[in-house]
């Protein structure tokens, strides 16, 4: 599957936009071959499961121009490489424990001169700085994820939706959100996105 599919859901991207993402699936192909950040499997899926994937993030918040987040796990860039294409004014930094998967991330901003994204070999632990956001794809559960980042969230509120965690998950979630179950939000992606795989897949937005 190609680049296509972003195309479809985000029709207003500019020029140099889908030029980067349409460099992405190439790219990630190449240096799977070298490091594995994608399932061997799941690489002619990237688009939809892991690009599309990223960016639904994007359908239930737009960043404002100057919003700082922080993708923790970001493994080889997801969800903050197509997030930092999708909102250039905004600043994100990409941790991850695995310097390779972040050489990899790295890698993918260059080659399609990404400048507003910062691959860092960094444990969430050692996070020191303040963000907006702190977005995560299925790193861990969302209670131990809170205990580690709540320490790196802004109390200053520049967005629409206050401060806070926006995690992309799947399956039963019930027990691990029930901590939290008067203020969590939960967004079936598949209202957004029509393919098959989408479904119980969510976006989990916790405010902090």
């Amino acid at each position: 599957m190609n680049a296509e599919i972003i195309y479809k859901y985000f029709p207003h991207l500019s020029d140099e936009q889908l030029t980067q993402f349409a460099a992405l699936g190439e790219l990630y192909r190449d240096w799977n071959a070298k490091i594995n950040v994608i399932s061997r499997k799941d690489i002619d899926h990237v688009y939809e499961h892991h690009v599309l994937h990223s960016l639904a993030i994007a359908k239930i918040i737009n960043f404002r121009p100057g919003t700082n987040i922080l993708d923790f796990g970001t493994g080889g860039g997801f969800p903050g490489v197509p997030l930092s294409i999708l909102f250039p004014e905004c600043k994100f930094k990409l941790i991850d424990g695995t310097g390779k998967k972040i050489r990899v991330a790295q890698e993918v901003c260059d080659a399609i001169g990404l400048k507003n994204c910062s691959p860092t070999h960094l444990r969430g632990e050692d996070e020191k700085d303040k963000y907006d956001f702190i977005v995560s794809r299925a790193v861990m559960p969302l209670p131990d994820l809170v205990k580690l980042m709540r320490k790196n969230i802004s109390k200053t509120q520049q967005n629409s939706l206050p401060n806070g965690v926006i995690c992309l998950k799947g399956g039963n979630l019930q027990n691990e959100l029930q901590p939290f179950h008067k203020i969590v939000e939960t967004t079936d992606i598949s209202q957004f996105f029509s393919e098959e795989w989408f479904k119980e897949k969510y976006v989990i937005y916790l405010p902090l």
